[in-house]
């Protein structure tokens, strides 16, 4: 009876998809070179810069929160630091499916965020620094130069989440606070310095404007459009591989609740929504529609259909994961993300990318 209740929760929540169950598209389209440009520049201008601006904000008002706390403690100050830090999750999230360009030089993209820690040497490192009081990672001009998973998202989580997070509240404990401050002040620094080199007029983003064969990046409109897309389908095996199997493989009783990114703070799927809104957001924005002939142009529409049933769905689940498998609704609505993830990644890499000239088939992760 157990089984065949779960079955039948799987079978309706995934009811608002088989219409759009369908063959990949088979037939590839031609890329209208002209309009790469503008829609590179709608991804710059629209999506991209505005992201990193929003993440900084996030962190300024994070360390901003975290001064507050330090310097009243109390439970108040201390539930306002924790909330502060899910918005600073939700605004990187949105972001961070950008895996290329700057955030990649001097490893920024693991300064903010080290994760999967397979073997949990960042969280032995962070637990290590607060055992034990170091004034070298109370300073953001010393804390940049320690290992990448202590100055990060992951840090700042267990400082405010983690073992002994409520003596935050209580006078006496300075230390692990400052340790706070200077991680939100790092990735304050850190989206500065993202801010700035989106900003540059002749750097990365002039770079994506102006394919051609003299741009040191993009040699073509082609190699332009490829770098589009696959920031798309990286993203989509992202969210699958990394943020829903990392916990979770479709079997509850192998789930490791403890592997699932931010568990501590309850943000795991506040996260997951940010990264497929994020998705959508740049795929609109950029107008990406428009590099597909009128017939193939109802591809976009049906992968944002996928996009923002997974969207409902991941906005809809316990934020509490070990929590999930208790309950055999919240089990389907992972069941159905699990599911629906792949065939996002199987719209946006043949669909989509066969749309625009490549061949359905084609893989981003194979590094062709």
């Amino acid at each position: 009876m157990r089984t065949f209740t779960h079955l039948a929760l799987v079978a309706a929540v995934l009811m608002p998809l088989p219409a759009l169950a369908q063959e990949t598209a088979s037939t590839v389209g031609v890329l209208d070179t002209a309009k790469v440009p503008s829609v590179m520049a709608r991804a710059v201008d629209d999506f991209i810069r505005p992201g990193y601006r929003q993440f900084t904000e996030e962190a300024e008002t994070m360390e901003e929160s975290m001064v507050r706390l330090c310097g009243a403690p109390s439970r108040d100050h201390l539930l306002n630091a924790q909330a502060t830090f899910g918005n600073l999750v939700a605004a990187w999230s949105r972001i961070e499916i950008v895996r290329v360009g700057p955030v990649l030089d001097n490893n920024r993209f693991e300064r903010i965020l080290f994760f999967p820690d397979r073997k949990g040497t960042g969280l032995k490192q962070v637990q290590a620094a607060l055992a034990k009081p170091d004034p070298s990672v109370t300073s953001v001009e010393t804390l940049k130069g320690k290992s990448v998973a202590m100055q990060g998202l992951g840090a700042l989580e267990f400082v405010l989440f983690g073992t002994g997070s409520e003596s935050l509240e209580m006078e006496g404990n300075a230390y692990r606070c400052q340790y706070g401050t200077a991680i939100a002040a790092n990735l304050k620094r850190l989206g500065g310095e993202l801010v700035a080199a989106w900003d540059m007029p002749e750097g990365v983003a002039a770079a994506w404007k102006t394919p051609g064969p003299h741009n040191p990046i993009y040699r073509d409109e082609a190699e332009a459009a490829k770098e589009l897309l696959g920031i798309l389908v990286h993203a989509a095996e992202t969210i699958r591989d990394q943020r829903i199997e990392q916990f979770y493989k479709g079997v509850p009783k192998k789930a490791q609740p403890r592997q699932a990114i931010y568990w501590r703070s309850g943000n795991t799927f506040r996260s997951i929504n940010a990264n497929i809104e994020g998705l959508r957001d740049l795929l609109d924005t950029s107008g990406m529609v428009e590099l597909l002939a009128e017939g193939n142009r109802s591809v976009v529409s049906s992968t944002d259909f996928v996009a923002r049933s997974l969207s409902r769905v991941s906005a809809d689940i316990k934020p509490d994961v070990a929590a999930i498998f208790e309950d055999p609704t919240q089990i389907a609505k992972l069941d159905f993300l699990l599911l629906n993830s792949r065939d996002l990644i199987l719209r946006l890499n043949n669909d989509l990318g066969g749309g625009i000239g490549l061949a359905a088939g084609f893989s981003f992760s194979d590094g062709d």
